[in-house]
C-alpha cells in the first residue's frame, strides 16, 4: 500500500499520489484523505507510478465525487498511463473526471 497525500491550504487543494497499485489496499488511508466531514475545494488524484487499477479503486472514485460536490467537484487525474486512461474512458470516467 503506497499513499501520499498533501493538503495545500492556501488553495484548500488535496493531492493524492498512489503507488503502484491503486485498489482496496489503499481504501482506509484514501478514506481518511478524502473522505472526512469537510470536502476540500480541489483534489489531484495522480496516478503517475500505479501500474494497475481495480473496481474497488473506480469505487474509491466515485465517493470522492459525491463528497465533493458531484458535478461541482473539482477533481482532476492526472499522470494515467495509456492503459489506466482506457480503463478510465471505458467505465466513463472521463465524463465524470477532467482525465490530464
Amino acid at each position: 500500500m503506497s499513499l501520499t497525500v498533501h493538503h495545500d491550504p492556501d488553495l484548500d487543494c488535496v493531492t493524492l499520489q498512489l503507488g503502484e497499485r491503486f485498489d482496496f489496499s489503499v481504501h482506509r488511508a484514501f478514506h481518511d484523505a478524502c473522505l472526512g466531514e469537510r470536502a476540500a475545494r480541489s483534489y489531484v488524484i495522480d496516478l503517475g507510478e500505479v501500474s494497475s487499477m481495480d473496481s474497488s479503486a473506480l469505487g474509491m472514485l466515485l465517493l470522492l465525487r459525491e463528497h465533493a460536490g458531484a458535478d461541482r467537484a473539482e477533481i482532476r487525474i492526472v499522470n494515467a498511463g495509456s492503459s489506466l486512461r482506457g480503463t478510465l474512458r471505458v467505465a466513463g470516467f472521463d465524463k465524470l473526471f477532467v482525465l490530464h
